[in-house]
């Protein structure tokens, strides 16, 4: 696999309200922990379509593993100005992380027009990744749902899920790791 698609929920969908809510480690660690297995395998390329919540928090950890690992992150965005109903410190990060990933570049030239730019979206990532690494519980799919119900209708597509069970490995695994937990 040389390209990965990575979506997953958005921070409302999670009831994720604040940037430093401490949910949003553990997911970073856990989408972390899934590239970095990924790279180590021979990953050279994560795309996002750059919504607020997963994607953003994977373009992030992306550009810190670039310290590390040679891998590149590319934003599509289904239109322009994706970010203008967003809030102003979210809008400045979006636009932040527009000018230091490797490739940037929305589907669509101008706003949004249509329900029909999801749906190119949708089949762009399938067509233009070897498979996606979604954050979602299958029995909730949320906003994932209309992505989700198109990629698994594609032959040979992969699917690779973090799910509720996998977070709380990591909560497991970070508590394990305080040397306070021991003592």
């Amino acid at each position: 696999m040389k390209i990965l698609h990575v979506t997953g929920y958005k921070p409302n969908e999670m009831g994720i309200f604040k940037e430093d809510d401490p949910r949003v480690t553990i997911i970073k660690a856990a989408i972390q922990k899934q590239l970095i297995g990924f790279i180590e395998e021979g990953l050279e390329w994560v795309i996002v379509s750059g919504q607020k919540g997963v994607e953003l928090w994977t373009v992030e950890i992306v550009l810190d593993l670039k310290d590390i690992y040679d891998i590149n992150i590319a934003i599509f965005p289904p239109f322009e100005n994706q970010e203008s109903r967003w809030s102003d410190p979210l809008k400045e990060k979006y636009q932040e992380l527009t000018f230091v990933v490797d490739f940037y570049k929305p589907l669509y030239q101008g706003d949004y027009k249509g329900p029909y730019q999801f749906r190119a979206k949708n089949m762009w990532f399938v067509e233009k990744s070897d498979a996606s690494l979604m954050l979602m519980d299958e029995e909730f799919p949320g906003s994932n749902k209309y992505f989700y119900e198109y990629a698994k209708g594609v032959d040979d597509y992969q699917l690779f899920f973090i799910t509720p069970f996998d977070l709380e490995d990591i909560v497991e695994e970070m508590r394990m790791s305080d040397p306070d937990y021991w003592g």
